[in-house]
């Protein structure tokens, strides 16, 4: 890393998952723009957490309010962030949702489709392409020693279906393409793209089929037989942006204690 902060603007950070990277960003040195979209005392949380963990006086914790899966809210993030910050190291695809309400395959409504796969999908693509776009033409000098970095949050239901959940499925399957293109894109260019799937982690999203998957993992569904924590995303981001994959784009880093290996 260089002398300068690098600045991580982290997407649905207010809690969970993308409050494990916030915070453990926080501790790497990096300021970072906690992304919300609608519970700002969860997101001034973050921001205090963080400030707890800081290394320098110089790092920045800043909520910025945007739905990401509206087109003049993410230009209006990144442009906030540039404004507040006044760089773009890395962007971390964090937030998405599960449908509302969980149903067969067969009764899965247009409306729940559409709102999955446009937080879920949409969001992220098209964020990217603004902040990629931003990194292309104005050509500014990257903050970290290995050039700006992507990653996209995915699930490993980009690969394992859920027959009560069809459009996350299909929503997270399509990222991981997202994932290729961009690190196709650009890979000449020395910046960076990465796809992570988390398995079955501690957060809001799976509080409410805690007792189930509890049983599950009791029963050796993941090998490791424990749930995953925010934190291990946490990790995996840091290292992600600190360069120590260097001679790597493109990569799908599973965290989820072994459950995507085939078994007899």
């Amino acid at each position: 890393m260089s002398n300068v902060v690098p600045v991580a603007l982290v997407t649905g950070a207010s809690r969970g998952l993308g409050r494990g990277i916030a915070c453990h960003l926080s501790k790497l040195g990096f300021s970072v723009a906690v992304n919300y979209v609608a519970n700002a005392l969860a997101a001034e949380e973050t921001v205090a957490l963080c400030k707890t963990h800081r290394i320098t006086g110089e790092q920045k914790f800043i909520a910025l309010k945007a739905h990401v899966g509206i087109r003049e809210d993410r230009h209006r993030l990144v442009d906030q962030a540039l404004e507040e910050f006044g760089q773009i190291d890395a962007l971390v695809n964090n937030a998405g949702m599960a449908p509302r309400v969980r149903v067969d395959v067969t009764q899965t409504s247009e409306e729940s489709f559409s709102e999955v796969l446009r937080v879920n999908l949409d969001g992220p693509f098209f964020l990217t392409q603004i902040v990629v776009n931003y990194w292309l033409k104005k050509r500014p000098t990257p903050s970290l020693q290995h050039g700006f970095k992507v990653i996209f949050n995915s699930s490993i239901s980009a690969n394992t279906a859920s027959l009560n959940r069809a459009e996350y499925c299909i929503s997270k399957a399509g990222l991981s393409m997202v994932t290729q293109l961009w690190a196709l894109r650009l890979a000449d260019e020395g910046i960076q793209v990465f796809e992570l799937r988390p398995g079955i982690m501690a957060t809001d999203m799976t509080e409410g089929v805690k007792e189930s998957y509890n049983k599950k993992l009791a029963e050796g569904l993941v090998p490791q037989k424990k749930w995953g924590q925010p934190e291990d995303v946490g990790l995996a981001v840091g290292a992600l942006l600190t360069g120590q994959f260097p001679y790597s784009t493109g990569e799908v880093i599973h965290l989820d204690g072994g459950l995507h290996l085939r078994r007899l």
